[in-house]
């Protein structure tokens, strides 16, 4: 059997793009399980609000394009118009906490902070707001977090990622167009991934679609082992316990170079709920599917 591919993913809690790709990154941890050895860095879009407003952010346009331009993708939104424009280096940071109070916690908690981005109007560039977003994930000292965002150890390993992330100039994304240099050097956009296995790198670099990521990952393993679409849909569930929101579900049910069925999904799920298998928790315009 192959070895374990390194998959490293630039990525950022405030980035709709990243969001999106949601669906894609839990088909990948499902076809390929421990084969994926994943790493998340941190880009740290920006640094304060200012920056945002700078480029001609509103609250009212960040809504908009919600609903306009990333609402098709399928992952919940709550368009609601936030008091004021977020920057995303606090909450970065606050990831970065969670990655050294228990390694491994940095993916629970990233994922609830692009709920919260998404689907509230919390400020998650305020300790409250980061917080609130936090209170739900399983084990995290949310109180040790907040309270080690300006230590000098988390700032260290934040300005890591933050310079990892800016290390793109050359590569096959930025031949792409799929990078950007906003704030000087050229950075990796949410979401990249970088795949290495054997001496081998491959680069898949800001939006792309599962089925780019798949045929990567098959050629650095081409010996390894791929899991298909369940017949039971409740084995998903059992596999992702933090919960699969319809559109993830839907692209996990996909075969091939399907069309994802998102109707087919729900209606699979709203099945488990009736028997007594699942639970439909509300998030924002859609839902989250746990396991009873």
């Amino acid at each position: 059997m192959a070895g374990r591919v390194k998959a490293t993913l630039y990525s950022d809690a405030g980035c709709p793009w990243g969001y999106s790709a949601d669906p894609a990154l839990r088909v990948l941890e499902w076809r390929y399980g421990a084969q994926l050895d994943w790493r998340l860095v941190l880009i740290g879009l920006t640094e304060h609000a200012q920056q945002y407003v700078d480029r001609g952010y509103t609250p009212l346009g960040s809504a908009e394009g919600y609903v306009r331009r990333y609402r098709p993708y399928g992952m919940p939104f709550a368009p609601e118009p936030r008091a004021r424009v977020m920057g995303t280096g606090r909450a970065c940071r606050a990831v970065v906490a969670a990655r050294l109070q228990e390694p491994g916690a940095e993916w629970a908690t990233f994922r609830a902070l692009q709920f919260a981005w998404f689907t509230t109007t919390l400020l998650l560039d305020e300790d409250d707001g980061i917080a609130r977003a936090l209170a739900g994930v399983p084990g995290l000292d949310v109180d040790a977090v907040i309270a080690a965002i300006e230590t000098p150890e988390v700032e260290e390993a934040y300005q890591r990622d933050h310079a990892e992330a800016r290390t793109a100039a050359g590569s096959p994304p930025e031949l792409q167009h799929k990078t950007a240099t906003t704030d000087g050097p050229v950075r990796f956009t949410a979401p990249s991934i970088v795949f290495e296995h054997a001496g081998r790198t491959l680069v898949a670099g800001g939006w792309q679609t599962i089925e780019a990521y798949d045929v990567l990952v098959a050629n650095l393993i081409p010996d390894g082992e791929r899991r298909g679409v369940p017949d039971d849909p409740f084995e998903l569930l059992e596999y992702f316990p933090g919960g699969l929101t319809t559109q993830e579900v839907a692209q996990l049910l996909t075969r091939g170079n399907d069309a994802a069925d998102r109707p087919g999904a729900e209606a699979a799920m709203l099945g488990l709920v009736a028997s007594g298998l699942a639970v439909r928790t509300r998030l924002g315009d859609d839902a989250l599917w746990v396991v009873a």
